[in-house]
């Protein structure tokens, strides 16, 4: 057996080769992305990293199938992304995939419960299985207690858990999370690193785009994005 990483067995969940994204700014042509090749495996945990420009934003939106690319292909779970309809695109994003924001994206005159409800709503999930879906995400993420708060009588760090049981409830493949400490101080930032460990090692595929060197050195892999393309794709060892 050779000593690739647990994550590398099997298929990728994602396969991204030769994208290009090319923004078209009247009388110049920006190419976000320039040809970028990327392999994310199931339970891999990667920190997307670069300074701003670099295309990093592009590919997040790229990886949640949120934007299709100009040139190049997209395979989620070995099938081409271009050739999906809507509603297979809208399982992706609502069922396949976990979003987590830098500003939690919340309902702020709905209960906490509510809020993580949201995406089964979407997926016609019924009224029952909703809620106790719902809690179960919510226990995941240390805030069982706080079921009928409302986002505005939460902390940051609480209100980020609240986003990230949101993610959960689906019981998505990959979870896509953006920048998702960049609200908060140092310490809860900590709690939320800690919570995407918890979560890796329960078998999730983690995506973190962030600018901060700290917060990626948690994940296990680091791609280093400059100027459209990837400058580095390195196993971090813990």
């Amino acid at each position: 057996m050779s000593a690739s990483p647990k994550s590398q067995a099997g298929d990728p969940i994602i396969q991204i080769t030769g994208v290009k994204k090319i923004y078209d700014l009247g009388k110049s042509k920006v190419h976000a992305l320039d040809g970028v090749d990327l392999k994310i495996y199931p339970n891999d945990y990667v920190a997307i990293m670069g300074p701003s420009g670099s295309g990093k934003s592009t590919l997040m939106n790229m990886l949640g199938c949120l934007d299709t690319p100009s040139l190049g292909h997209y395979f989620f779970g070995g099938e081409d992304v271009a050739k999906m309809n809507d509603d297979s695109l809208t399982d992706i994003r609502n069922r396949r995939i976990g979003f987590v924001f830098q500003s939690f994206n919340l309902l702020p005159r709905s209960t906490i419960l509510r809020n993580v409800e949201l995406p089964l709503v979407y997926a016609g999930v019924s009224k029952n299985e909703r809620a106790e879906r719902a809690k179960h995400a919510l226990d995941q993420v240390g805030l069982s207690q706080r079921l009928d708060h409302r986002p505005n009588e939460l902390s940051g760090g609480q209100r980020q858990r609240v986003a990230i049981a949101r993610a959960l409830v689906t019981d998505p493949s990959i979870i896509l999370a953006d920048e998702p400490t960049g609200n908060l101080d140092s310490k809860t930032g900590e709690e939320i690193i800690q919570l995407f460990e918890k979560l890796y090692e329960k078998g999730n595929t983690i995506i973190l785009v962030t600018h901060e060197e700290d917060v990626a050195q948690h994940a296990r892999r680091l791609v280093r994005l400059r100027d459209g393309l990837i400058e580095s794709d390195q196993p971090i060892h813990h």
